[in-house]
């Protein structure tokens, strides 16, 4: 299965566009690409994570997608597909926003695993989940992911995943993702989170990328920290790009603890160790986040957060959805 992540680039003025999509967690990373050169600092959506271009459900059953509805009485139909077209069809229409179909993969996904393959379409639609501006679908996906991958959301799995950690460097990044994953479903989050932590200052620059996914996908108040560190400091430009992405937008973050890191962003103004490039992506950050779309003026910044009114200090609640 081919696939590239492209995350973050500049264009002529520096991080003036992003492209801060969710890491294609079952593949290496690779070279990044460069997107368009927009004004300012802004997200393009993967257009399969968008209802006007996903397929229809029908696609995948023939044209029975009406009966096929989770709330229909004839629910019965649905029961006869198999694990696999359930999973796919489900999470499908949960990108669509459809919040039956993410409550139904939190009734269902315990009984799918073991039975799921990483097909190349399940792989797509985790991964145009993981972009949804819904941490519930994101969700969805992470669950889908962990049955998948036949992980229990338990302390042997994590007991399995850190012993693969030991046994298999190679696979390092993607494991920390999925431990990431595990801790983000209540399972040891602490005891995760100080494996993470292992790995942020390792030598190799694949292994720290994947620490910075997996601290983004658990999803803690702890995470926070070691992700503006690794902003600000890692000697890496990918991974200090990937950690800024991780911060504004990507992962398992809640709006709240993204707008909690803002006096951290603004404080790395002050620092005189930052480069130029990495200078850029804080005010690409801290765009992303509280939606203001102020220049690259340091103080304007501080002004205006100085300032900000209410509705800047919450979360954005539509409707019952929490975006990220």
């Amino acid at each position: 299965m081919g696939g590239s992540h492209r995350d973050v680039l500049a264009g002529s003025g520096g991080w003036s566009s992003i492209l801060c999509q969710a890491h294609r967690y079952a593949l290496p990373v690779v070279a990044l690409a460069a997107v368009s050169t927009l004004a300012g600092f802004e997200v393009a959506r993967l257009r399969a994570g968008t209802p006007g271009n996903l397929v229809h459900a029908s696609t995948l059953v023939g044209n029975s997608s009406d009966e096929l509805a989770v709330g229909d009485p004839s629910v019965n139909t649905f029961s006869r597909l198999a694990p696999q077209q359930q999973a796919e069809l489900l999470l499908e229409r949960a990108i669509a926003h459809d919040a039956e179909s993410v409550e139904a993969i939190g009734k269902n996904v315990d009984g799918w695993r073991g039975h799921l393959q990483n097909t190349d379409r399940l792989f797509d639609l985790v991964h145009s989940a993981l972009n949804s501006d819904d941490l519930r679908v994101r969700s969805s996906a992470l669950e889908i992911d962990l049955a998948a991958n036949n992980l229990s959301k338990s302390p042997q799995s994590v007991a399995h995943l850190v012993q693969q950690l030991h046994d298999n460097p190679a696979q390092r990044s993607t494991i920390l993702w999925r431990l990431g994953a595990l801790g983000n479903r209540g399972v040891q989050p602490d005891l995760v989170l100080a494996q993470l932590l292992t790995y942020v200052h390792d030598r190799n620059e694949e292994t720290r990328y994947g620490a910075v996914e997996g601290l983004a996908i658990l999803g803690t108040d702890a995470a926070v920290d070691p992700l503006l560190d690794m902003f600000a400091y890692d000697a890496s430009a990918k991974v200090r790009k990937r950690a800024g992405c991780d911060l504004a937008m990507a992962g398992m973050l809640t709006k709240q603890q993204r707008l909690a890191a803002v006096p951290n962003l603004l404080n790395f103004f002050d620092d005189d160790a930052l480069d130029s490039a990495t200078r850029s992506w804080v005010y690409g950050a801290l765009r992303l986040i509280t939606g203001a779309q102020l220049g690259n003026d340091a103080n304007a910044w501080r002004k205006w957060w100085a300032n900000r009114n209410t509705a800047h200090k919450h979360p954005i609640n539509r409707n019952g959805i929490l975006f990220a």
